[in-house]
């Protein structure tokens, strides 16, 4: 029996032209294995509305063709369901793609979902929201909200606004509960590592696996400014963790005390949290074709 495959496709992310896509797919797909549908998104959400009626509906796959943020979307519907996600990357960073080993090329991409080779993967959530491959607060959602506002996206983006916010960048004071054992820590940034890394390659958590049932915490303590590059060009050397800035803790459960609003990311997109933050792990909650 056919399976039936959805391809949530959102136009605009990576600024990448996706108009040809289906004509793309259908070129690669194996139709005598899939009955195929394509949908473009049209606002934010639409991706999460789509995949849950997907899931309602008894769809086999839903795809997702965009980057981290749609990809949470997706997921964020159809996680604890037995209906599978599939990637299509097409963001500036790609980061659960990459964990995943999922071809980078749209066409080669296509290819793996006539594999229909499947896992299951951890799931974070930070209070309501749900992350599958990174959360986190402090500089990192600063950059991901200043980032959102960029015309041009992508590394080298990212990068030059990073440097241009650093200078002026306080570092806060955190109460974490990880566990139930408490850390006092004053930090440039923390991050919910459930895969490796942010994207591009760049692994702030050079040790994190999607299917260990643990998330890894990981606290930039404040740093010179003038370690700010080798800082960054540790996370593409995979040696982050060998800093005396940087310091990780596994754990299941995450309390953080938060005296004012707090701005966080949740797979790259910048959320304002005006409460306590809960984080947890649901362990292989997801199961994704790769």
């Amino acid at each position: 029996m056919k399976k039936n495959i959805l391809f949530v496709i959102n136009p605009i992310s990576g600024g990448k032209n996706k108009r040809d896509f289906p004509l793309l797919a259908k070129e690669h797909l194996d139709m005598q294995m899939y009955n195929s549908e394509f949908v473009y998104t049209k606002h934010p959400k639409h991706a999460f509305d789509l995949a849950r009626k997907a899931v309602k509906d008894k769809v086999d796959v839903v795809v997702a063709v965009g980057g981290d943020g749609t990809i949470n979307e997706v997921g964020s519907a159809i996680v604890g369901t037995e209906t599978k996600m599939g990637i299509i990357p097409c963001g500036s960073g790609n980061g659960l793609a990459r964990s995943l080993g999922i071809p980078l090329s749209w066409k080669k991409a296509v290819v793996r979902l006539n594999e229909f080779r499947s896992r299951r993967i951890d799931s974070g959530t930070l209070n309501e929201f749900r992350f599958f491959n990174m959360g986190g607060l402090g500089f990192d959602a600063h950059i991901s909200n200043e980032f959102a506002a960029l015309k041009g996206r992508g590394l080298s983006g990212y990068v030059k606004k990073a440097f241009s916010e650093v200078l002026n960048y306080k570092p806060g004071q955190y109460r974490l509960v990880i566990d139930g054992k408490t850390f006092e820590r004053e930090a440039f940034m923390i991050s919910f590592a459930n895969s490796s890394q942010y994207g591009n390659d760049a692994h702030i958590a050079p040790k994190a696996l999607l299917d260990d049932g643990i998330l890894d915490i990981c606290i930039i303590k404040p740093f010179p400014l003038y370690l700010f590059i080798s800082m960054g060009l540790r996370m593409f050397s995979k040696t982050s963790e060998q800093s005396k800035y940087v310091e990780i803790i596994k754990g299941e459960s995450v309390r953080i005390e938060s005296v004012t609003n707090t701005l966080v990311h949740i797979d790259g997109e910048a959320k304002m949290i005006e409460k306590e933050i809960f984080i947890s792990v649901d362990p292989l909650s997801l199961s994704v074709l790769y």
